[in-house]
């Protein structure tokens, strides 16, 4: 095992036990089973409805596509390619939670998938009002306990949520820029062509 790896299965030991208590432990559960939490997701695209309008339809599909591309870069690519055991399954002494099956390590996707989701979510609504504002950083704030859940319960490395991060930004902004493009290059442009015809 190299230092790095060294390095992130202690941090993992360390808040696997060190953070231990029954208050967590079913906050962390909560977090991390869809089944549990999965409402969250409605009450975010009730929220978007609301202060977005017409335009919420565009943007929780922009959402659906980042996250879907997140998930399948997570689990679909990286976990195959990298092929990294889990914690619980590689570490003696681990507190597991949740009845995990043998799927590999890196990425997270859990933390890909919030994180693209908390991404889209701060770059349509930090610049609005106070209220809006209040919900990005909600929604990121969320994103990140969601993450920590998955070392939590002892299935992720904090390697893996890094990484997860990572892909859950990186979908977010090409899905981001891609919805940029294009509204710039063929609704715009169709709008002055529409404009300038009348």
């Amino acid at each position: 095992m190299g230092g790095l790896e060294q390095a992130d299965a202690w941090l993992f030991q360390l808040l696997n036990h060190c953070l231990a208590c029954p208050a967590l432990d079913d906050l962390m559960l909560f977090l991390t089973i869809p089944k549990l939490s999965g409402h969250i997701f409605v009450l975010l695209a009730l929220f978007i409805a609301v202060r977005k309008g017409k335009e919420a339809f565009y943007l929780i599909a922009l959402l659906l596509l980042a996250v879907g591309l997140a998930d399948f870069t997570a689990s679909g690519i990286f976990k195959p390619l990298f092929q990294r055991v889990r914690p619980c399954f590689a570490l003696e002494g681990v507190r597991l939670l949740v009845d995990q099956s043998r799927s590999w390590s890196f990425a997270s996707s859990h933390a890909a998938n919030s994180t693209a989701i908390a991404t889209l979510v701060w770059l349509f609504f930090w610049r609005g009002e106070a209220v809006d504002k209040a919900f990005a950083v909600v929604v990121i704030i969320y994103a990140a306990m969601v993450s920590f859940s998955r070392i939590y319960i002892g299935v992720h490395y904090p390697g893996d949520v890094l990484g997860g991060i990572g892909i859950g930004l990186a979908s977010a902004a090409l899905m981001y820029t891609a919805f940029a493009w294009f509204v710039k290059n063929v609704v715009h442009r169709r709008a002055m062509r529409n404009g300038g015809a009348t």
